[in-house]
C-alpha cells in the first residue's frame, strides 16, 4: 500500500502538468451506473467511456482490443476463441458484462469476448470497483456495459466490409422520430486465425455472426415501451492439450477440433411518468440463454430470467433533473443449468439509492442492497460514491467505497471435466475503496485522472488439481486476497487534428499466503495517437500496449509458477473519405510481429493486415 500511495502522490503533480492531454467535447455523458442514468461528472466511481467514433478512428475491430487500453483492466487470451477480462486483478467471473443493459452471460457463465465485434457500437462504459449493489453478485469487481447504436433522428443506413487475414462485414439500418424508433444491426466475422499450437499445423479460425433488433415508442405522453432482441452464433477451431507435455513447445497438439457457442438475449420494458414527472417507474423482463458444445467432452446450456422494477422520485423537482432523488428497486432472478435439476437458483433483491447534487459542487451517491437467496446465505451490500468539483479550479476529486459478493459457480459446486465439486463452498466477499483526482487544463483540451484503489477478497474460491482430503477439488481459501494499485489515464487534444492518449496501471495482487495471483500484469501501459489530415478527410492512428510482471502456472511437469515474458504490441490504422459517403480504411495489428503470450503454452497472433470499405446513406 505504501508503494501505491507513493505512486499516487508522486504522479498527481506530473499529471496535472501533463494534463495537457485530451478532452473530446462529447457533451454530457450519462452512465448506466445506478438505478437510473447519472452524469459522469457527478459519478464518484472510477470509470472509462470509449466511443464508437474513437474506435473507428483508431481502427479497433473488436471489443477486446478496445478494452486493452482501459486503466485497471487486463485482457488475457488463450487462442482466438477465449478472451478473459479482469478488473483490478479480480477473476474474470467477477465482472458483469451487459449489452444494452442486458446480461450478456447466462447463469454463472463467464463471458468470453472473442466473437464480439466493435461494429455498430455507440459506446462502451467501464465501471471499476464493487458494483454488486446495483448489478448483483456477478459485478463484484466491476461492470462493462456495451451500448449499441439505436440510431439518430431521421433515417440512417450504413454498411462495411473488411478483408485481410479473413473477412468481416456489418450493416446498420434505423429510423427514428420524436416519438420513437427502430434499429437493426448485423455483423459477420470470418477470421482465418492462426495455428494456436505453434507446431506448423492448420490455422484455428473463428466464425461469428450477430443480429440485433431494438425499438422504442412513446405510447402516450406519460408511457413509453421498448424491446431489445439479440442473437449470436459462433464457431471456432482449437487445438488439443498434451497432458504428458514437458515444456511449452509440446503442451498444445495440432488438431481439427471445433466448438460452438450460441447467445440469445431479449428484453421488454415499460416506462411511466407520474406526479407530473416527479415519480417515474420502469418495469422490464430480461432473458439470456447460452449454449456451448465442443463436440468431444462437454456441452452446456444455461438460462437466466430477470424481472426488474425501478422507481425514481425527485425530492425537489422532476425525477430527471432533481438535485436530490431517491430510487427503489426490486428484482427477481432465476438461473438454470440444463445439465442437472440441482443446478438452479432463485433470488429476490431489494435496492435503495440516494443521490444529492449540492450547490457547493459536492455530489453523493449511496446505495444499499439485500439479496434473499434460496441456495446461499442472504447477502447485504452497500456502495458510497463522492465527487467534488473544486470551486474556481480545474480539479475534481472522486472517491468511492463498497462491498460485493460472488456466488460459487455450478462447476465449483457440482464438478465436471473429471473433477469433484464442493457443495459446501461459501460465496466470495469483496470490499474495496478508491481515491482519485481528475484535472482539466488548457481550456478543456487536456484531462488526466489518477486513482488509487484497494480491494480485499475473503473466501476466495480456488481450484486444486490434486484431490483434497474431503474428496473435492475446490475450496475457500482462508485469509484475505489483497489487490491494490494505481490507475492513470490522460488525453490531450494537442491541435484540432492531433489527439494523444495514455493509460498506465500498477497492480499488486496477492493470495492470502502471499503468493502472486496468476495472469495479472503488474505493469500495463497504453499509448495512442490519431492525426487527421486533408481537412479531416483522412486519418492515421497508432496504438501501443506494453505488459509486464504477469505470472502463470505451467501446465506440465511440476506445474511451477513462472513469470511470463513482457511484451510490447503496436497496431496502426488509417482511413480516407473517398466521397462524403464512402470511406477506405486499412489497419495492421501487431505491426512488429511481436512473439508474446498471455498464458504459458499459448502463443499469440503475429502480424496481420486488413483493408476495408465503408458506406453510409
Amino acid at each position: 500500500m505504501r508503494l501505491a500511495l507513493f505512486l499516487l502522490t508522486s504522479a498527481l503533480p506530473v499529471t496535472v502538468l501533463a494534463q495537457q492531454t485530451d478532452t473530446f467535447n462529447l457533451g454530457t455523458i450519462y452512465l448506466d451506473a445506478g438505478l437510473s442514468p447519472i452524469d459522469a461528472r457527478s459519478y464518484g466511481r472510477a470509470n472509462t467511456v470509449i466511443t464508437g467514433q474513437q474506435m473507428q478512428e483508431r481502427g479497433i475491430a473488436t471489443v477486446q482490443d478496445a478494452l486493452r487500453q482501459v486503466p485497471g483492466l487486463s485482457v488475457g487470451a488463450t487462442g482466438e476463441s477465449n478472451t478473459q477480462i479482469r478488473i483490478r486483478g479480480a477473476e474474470g467471473n467477477h465482472t458483469l458484462v451487459l449489452i444494452d443493459g442486458i446480461r450478456a452471460q447466462a447463469g454463472d457463465q463467464e463471458y468470453y469476448f472473442s466473437g464480439l465485434s466493435a461494429a455498430n457500437i455507440e459506446r462502451i462504459e467501464v465501471l471499476r470497483g464493487p458494483q454488486s449493489v446495483f448489478f448483483g453478485a456477478d459485478a463484484s469487481a466491476g461492470v462493462i456495459n456495451i451500448i449499441t447504436d439505436s440510431g439518430a433522428e431521421g433515417s440512417q443506413a450504413r454498411a462495411g466490409v473488411e478483408y485481410g487475414d479473413g473477412w468481416s462485414g456489418y450493416a446498420h439500418v434505423s429510423r427514428r422520430t420524436t416519438r420513437g424508433g427502430v434499429a437493426l444491426n448485423f455483423s459477420r466475422r470470418n477470421d482465418h486465425g492462426y495455428d494456436i499450437s505453434g507446431s506448423g499445423g492448420e490455422d484455428d479460425g473463428l466464425r461469428a455472426s450477430s443480429i440485433q433488433l431494438s425499438g422504442d415508442y412513446q405510447l402516450t405522453d406519460a408511457l413509453r415501451a421498448g424491446l431489445h432482441l439479440r442473437r449470436v452464433d459462433e464457431e471456432y477451431d482449437y487445438d488439443a492439450s498434451n497432458w504428458a507435455a514437458t515444456s511449452a513447445d509440446d503442451y498444445l497438439i495440432d488438431s481439427d477440433a471445433r466448438a460452438d457457442r450460441e447467445e440469445r438475449t431479449g428484453q421488454l420494458w415499460l416506462e411511466a411518468e407520474t406526479l407530473g414527472g416527479r415519480l417515474t417507474h420502469r418495469l422490464s423482463y430480461d432473458q439470456t440463454r447460452y449454449r456451448f458444445d465442443d463436440h468431444q467432452w462437454s456441452e452446456a446450456e444455461a438460462r437466466t430470467e430477470l424481472w426488474k422494477y425501478r422507481a425514481l422520485y425527485g425530492i425537489d423537482g422532476r425525477a430527471d433533473d432533481a438535485s436530490q432523488s431517491i430510487a427503489f428497486g426490486l428484482e427477481r432472478r432465476k438461473d438454470e443449468n440444463s445439465l442437472s435439476d440441482e443446478q438452479r437458483r432463485r433470488s429476490t433483491s431489494a435496492i435503495m439509492e440516494y443521490r444529492a447534487a449540492l450547490a457547493s459542487g459536492l455530489d453523493l451517491q449511496l446505495g444499499l442492497r439485500h439479496d434473499d437467496n434460496d441456495v446461499f446465505n442472504d447477502a447485504t451490500t452497500w456502495s458510497l460514491g463522492v465527487s467534488y468539483q473544486l470551486p474556481n479550479a480545474p480539479l475534481r476529486l472522486h472517491a468511492s467505497a463498497g462491498t460485493g459478493v460472488v456466488n460459487p459457480s455450478y462447476l465449483e459446486l457440482f464438478g465436471g471435466y473429471g473433477y469433484a465439486g464442493n457443495p459446501n463452498l461459501t460465496p466470495e466477499e469483496n470490499r474495496g475503496f478508491d481515491l482519485g483526482a481528475e484535472a482539466t487544463l488548457l481550456d478543456g483540451r487536456a484531462v488526466v485522472d489518477v486513482t488509487y484503489f484497494n480491494e480485499r477478497l475473503e473466501n476466495e474460491i480456488t481450484f486444486s488439481s490434486v484431490t483434497l482430503p474431503d474428496g473435492t477439488n475446490y475450496y475457500n481459501q482462508r485469509g484475505t486476497s489483497r489487490r491494490e494499485g494505481v490507475e492513470i489515464s490522460g488525453d490531450y487534444q494537442a491541435t484540432d487534428d492531433l489527439s494523444l492518449g495514455a493509460s498506465y496501471t500498477y497492480l499488486d495482487a496477492k493470495n492470502p499466503d502471499g503468493s502472486v495471483e496468476l495472469r495479472r500484469p503488474r505493469h500495463q501501459l497504453g499509448l495512442n495517437a490519431t492525426l487527421l489530415f486533408a481537412e479531416g478527410r483522412g486519418s492515421i492512428s497508432g496504438d501501443v500496449v506494453h505488459s509486464s510482471g504477469s505470472y502463470d502456472a505451467e501446465s506440465w511437469g511440476s506445474y511451477s509458477v513462472k513469470e511470463l515474458p513482457s511484451y510490447t504490441v503496436v497496431n496502426v490504422a488509417s482511413g480516407y473519405d473517398l466521397t462524403d459517403r464512402v470511406r477506405l480504411t486499412g489497419r495492421v495489428t501487431n505491426l512488429l510481429d511481436e512473439d508474446y503470450s498471455d498464458a504459458w503454452g499459448y502463443p499469440a497472433r503475429g502480424r496481420a493486415a486488413y483493408l476495408g470499405l465503408h458506406a453510409k446513406w
